[in-house]
């Protein structure tokens, strides 16, 4: 299939490089310079503008977006409005917040185009062999895109889980799970820091990700990471893209206890105290799943 692609950084230019290997066309337009001429090498179509897209892409057109939340995409989601027709699809792969993917789905729905939100999950790697979708939206929308996201995903890695807004809720909660997750590996690194024994950590992660209960892709990350990097080298600061207040949020509009999630956000800020070992540990967790920057001393 041939499709549009806003946004060519960590995870949209992945999954531009993985669709293109699969036999599908890529037109891609990113506000880089650098990133444009980049893909153009790996035969990717690239276009300066938003309205060059879409001119290169026959209706029903179907545009994938990968730009930060807020600002930048409620500039995209502007030009795009003025530029497309009645029938074509739009897809937001990024972390937007649900309520607002609802009123751009009906802004969008008022002159006749879609729009779908897909919670994108899987980070670099994910993006680049096979990544997690989770879509809301129309259903008669979601089965146009789906050819795109079965040879995108993972086995068994996209679902349809309901109307507008649920995509991108489903993500939401998806991210608050995986912050209580970081911080609780986190904090184990802590206290195995502070033990008396002279334990190889790398080593450690290796052996838990075999056959423990607690294996998983975030205890390789933290074995890859503690290899390649020395704690007492790192910065402790997280960043912090500010999703996860949403859930906070939510939980509180709704009185849902979420002792865990609460506190994993809350942790963030005790990341500001410069040798807090437990967000050195997340840091490199998040760096190696997502590409989330890794400060250094």
């Amino acid at each position: 299939m041939k499709f549009g692609i806003i946004g060519l950084g960590r995870i949209g230019g992945n999954l531009s490089l993985q669709a293109i290997e699969k036999g599908h066309q890529v037109v891609g337009y990113s506000l880089s310079q650098k990133e444009l001429d980049s893909f153009s090498q790996k035969g990717m179509v690239t276009v300066p503008t938003v309205n060059d897209l879409v001119k290169k892409l026959k209706p029903p057109r179907i545009i994938f977006i990968y730009i930060p939340h807020g600002d930048p995409m409620d500039s995209v989601t502007l030009e795009l409005m003025e530029n497309l027709e009645s029938g074509d699809i739009v897809v937001d792969g990024g972390n937007s917040f649900w309520k607002k993917s609802v009123k751009r789905y009906a802004d969008f729905k008022g002159q006749g185009i879609q729009f779908l939100d897909c919670g994108t999950s899987g980070g670099i790697e994910g993006a680049r062999k096979g990544a997690c979708f989770m879509v809301g939206g129309d259903k008669a929308a979601f089965l146009i895109v789906k050819p795109i996201l079965h040879d995108l995903s993972a086995k068994d890695g996209f679902i349809y889980v309901g109307p507008t807004g649920a995509g991108h809720f489903t993500k939401l909660i998806h991210n608050a799970i995986e912050f209580g997750m970081l911080q609780a590996i986190g904090e184990g690194v802590a206290m195995l820091e502070a033990s008396d024994y002279d334990i190889n950590l790398p080593e450690l992660m290796r052996n838990w990700s075999n056959g423990s209960v607690i294996r998983s892709w975030l205890i390789e990350l933290m074995g890859s990471g503690l290899r390649e990097n020395k704690l007492k080298t790192l910065s402790p600061y997280v960043e912090d893209t500010r999703e996860v207040r949403w859930a906070v949020e939510f939980a509180l509009e709704k009185e849902v206890w979420i002792p865990v999630i609460a506190q994993s956000e809350l942790a963030l800020y005790r990341s500001r105290d410069p040798e807090n070992i437990s967000s050195k540990a997340v840091a490199l967790m998040r760096n190696g799943f997502g590409g989330h920057p890794l400060h250094k001393k």
